[in-house]
């Protein structure tokens, strides 16, 4: 029998009884119903009619004694009279207790094999159906007199957890009742007070909503399956309305979104990267910035107030280095303990130092192919920036310090002196990235009378991950062709992605004869492995200087960190690193406010993961690898290059647009073996030189 059923009562049409609320199985109460009697016929059936191969379908219609039939009414009069007396305590619930039930069927179960041996009660043929329904603890029962169908038992195990439904016809032969034990039988079944108020509730609340009915006729739910299906179309034909609603309305608003942004971002990359009316950058804003005179104490009640007390953390920080080297775990936590009770990347320079360097120091302790250095990784590399988000923060960069300005500037020069009155310029820039150098350099191009006619730059970028590798240098070459096209210089465009730069051939840079060559890296260097992997003759740094070589270029600018956090060993590395990023953040803490957002980015972004590959990576995973502009000056030399000299003169004119510009006093400009060099507070953290081909 299916578990859904249709059919008419009293006239109304009926298929379910799904529209009652919380449907929970039949209780067992009141009558005893299939849940609590098994009433298959195969277990009723006498024996002596299933011994003789009695034929359910053909038995004749059983016509019970009359005092079999009182004995019965007296039974359902007495249940009936028990349950509709108030003289039960009311008690408020609509909880369906699991258990109460399953204490009741084990009770009735003993009474049921108790009585067997004692005496038998036959129930006339009959049809009774019972249909609970739990919703605000309601409940229905009937029993009827009326023929079988079929002469055959109904009964469904699905229709009950499906409808809530149960229904049974045919002669039904019990056996074990006498008085005495039906009385044992009603006292056991409601023995617990909160199943006799939920079914007694259910009694008076049914005939507020359920049909009064003889008979319960059962037939196949091919109108259930209609109304189903047909609701089911409509959500479905609903959902691709609103789908395609929400499609048009993004579509549009991308379409909107899209010009308004390029023309931000026309206007923020204009402001950052192009020169004003005096050939000086737009970029210096005084609101992103703190005043460059010392703040004075102040004074509370006439005394002044003392500053707090400076924690030593640098002390403290290459204490733990020194454990952790030692493999003394247990000063090392406990160190790292005290640095992290006080240290905290919103706070002063050497606490975000702390930080950084403790986070870095942890992931070391915990070994380098833990889950802390990996996890660290992926939370960085989830953060997918834009170049217009990238050019906030290069912003804010630039109006604290003006290291990049003038190692762009300095840059710019040495190539187009030596591309003066040239037909190309082909300009081969390793590490282009978002291209934030030359936008400067295009506009210089179309003011200068004596400069090339025709600009060629290659970008050499690492690919990202994924289908695209190429996306991001894709888009720098599709915003500098929108300058040049501004600016009416003729442009071509070339990308290359490697991962490794030593190994890409000469071929791919697509040199032509008769144009200026000018090779460009800027702080990129660094990043190239001073180590021969396999045994190799050549490092990678000095085969990539050799590849630079063998174009034969007319110049060669080269921009690097001057970093001397190369070593060997940690502790020496570990030592050099903490001073070098101390200057950075103390210039950082000197020119910009605590919580400015894009300094708590710059910082945590590039500085913090710098400081954990530099502390907590070894091998090929460590690509932080700087070294002092006097060991690359050894290196260049040794590679075949010449070294041309640095006015004096460029010098100082740098350091009186420093000034014009509003920056930082500390900050230092220098020139020593040909390289120009830019520090805070005497420590020199950049250097650029140009070289030629010897």
């Amino acid at each position: 029998m299916e578990s859904n059923f249709s059919g008419m009562v009293n006239g109304f049409e009926y298929y379910d009884v799904g529209f009652l609320p919380n449907q929970n199985p039949n209780l067992g109460f009141g009558v005893p119903s299939s849940s609590d009697f098994d009433l298959r016929l195969d277990h009723w059936v006498p024996a002596t009619q299933q011994d003789q191969g009695f034929d359910l379908h053909h038995q004749q219609q059983y016509s019970p004694p009359a005092d079999e039939i009182d004995s019965e009414n007296t039974l359902l009069k007495y249940v009936n009279q028990l349950l509709m007396e108030g003289t039960l305590a009311e008690e408020q619930t609509t909880f369906y207790d699991s258990l109460a039930l399953r204490q009741t069927e084990q009770m009735l179960q003993q009474v049921i094999s108790d009585s067997q041996a004692q005496s038998t009660y036959t129930i006339p043929a009959n049809s009774i159906t019972s249909s609970t329904t739990t919703g605000g603890g309601s409940s229905y029962w009937s029993s009827t007199s009326n023929s079988s169908v079929g002469g055959q038992v109904l009964y469904d195990d699905d229709a009950v957890g499906d409808s809530g439904v149960i229904s049974f016809q045919g002669p039904n032969t019990l056996r074990g009742f006498t008085q005495p034990t039906n009385e044992i039988l009603v006292g056991s079944m409601f023995t617990d007070t909160d199943s006799v108020n939920q079914f007694k509730r259910g009694l008076e609340e049914a005939s507020k909503f359920l049909p009064n009915t003889d008979q319960w006729i059962f037939n196949p739910d091919h109108e259930v399956k209609e109304e189903r299906g047909l609701s089911a179309r409509k959500n479905r034909h609903r959902r691709e309305e609103e789908e395609d609603d929400l499609e048009e309305a993004r579509s549009s608003k991308q379409s909107a979104l899209t010009v308004v942004e390029d023309s931000k971002l026309t206007e923020l990359f204009d402001k950052v990267l192009l020169l004003d009316g005096e050939s000086d950058p737009q970029v210096i804003e005084e609101g992103d910035r703190v005043s460059s005179k010392p703040q004075v104490a102040k004074k509370e009640g006439g005394r002044t107030k003392k500053k707090s007390q400076t924690f030593d953390f640098r002390t403290l920080l290459t204490l733990c280095a020194q454990s952790i080297s030692a493999g003394d775990k247990i000063t090392a936590d406990d160190l790292l303990r005290q640095i992290r009770k006080q240290c905290t990347p919103l706070g002063d320079a050497s606490q975000r130092l702390a930080y950084f360097f403790a986070n870095a120091l942890q992931t070391r302790l915990e070994g380098s192919s833990g889950s802390t250095i990996q996890s660290y990784y992926d939370s960085i590399a989830s953060k997918k920036r834009t170049a217009a988000q990238t050019l906030k923060s290069y912003h804010v960069f630039l109006s604290a310090s003006p290291f990049m300005t003038l190692m762009y500037f300095y840059s710019n020069k040495m190539i187009l002196d030596a591309a003066k009155d040239a037909s190309v310029l082909h300009v081969i820039d390793f590490g282009i990235l978002y291209g934030f150098q030359w936008p400067m350099f295009i506009q210089n191009i179309s003011k200068s009378k004596t400069g090339p006619r025709k600009l060629r730059i290659t970008g050499v970028e690492i690919p990202q991950n994924g289908f695209r590798p190429t996306e991001r240098i894709d888009d720098t070459g599709r915003r500098l062709t929108e300058y040049c096209k501004r600016f009416g210089v003729p442009f071509e465009y070339n990308a290359i992605a490697s991962r490794n730069w030593e190994t890409i051939r000469l071929e791919e840079f697509k040199i032509r004869p008769n144009e200026v060559l000018a090779v460009n890296t800027a702080l990129r260097l660094k990043n190239l492995r001073d180590v021969t992997p396999g045994g190799e003759e050549d490092c990678p740094r000095d085969a990539f200087l050799k590849l630079i070589r063998d174009m034969k270029p007319d110049v060669f600018l080269s921009s690097t960190v001057n970093g001397s956090f190369n070593a060997p060993f940690f502790t020496t590395r570990f030592k050099e690193a903490l001073f070098h990023y101390s200057s950075l953040l103390d210039m950082f803490g000197s020119t910009l406010s605590k919580e400015n957002p894009e300094r708590i980015h710059f910082e945590g972004e590039f500085y913090g993961r710098e400081v954990m590959n530099v502390i907590a990576c070894e091998g090929v995973d460590r690509v932080e690898r700087p070294e002092t502009y006097k060991q690359w000056q050894v290196r260049m030399m040794r590679a075949g290059f010449k070294q041309k000299p640095v006015e004096g003169e460029l010098v100082e004119s740098f350091r009186v647009k420093m000034k014009k510009w509003g920056y930082h006093k500390n900050f230092v400009l220098d020139e020593d073996s040909n390289w120009f060099l830019q520090g805070w507070k005497g420590r020199i953290l950049f250097s650029s030189s140009c070289w030629v081909p010897s």
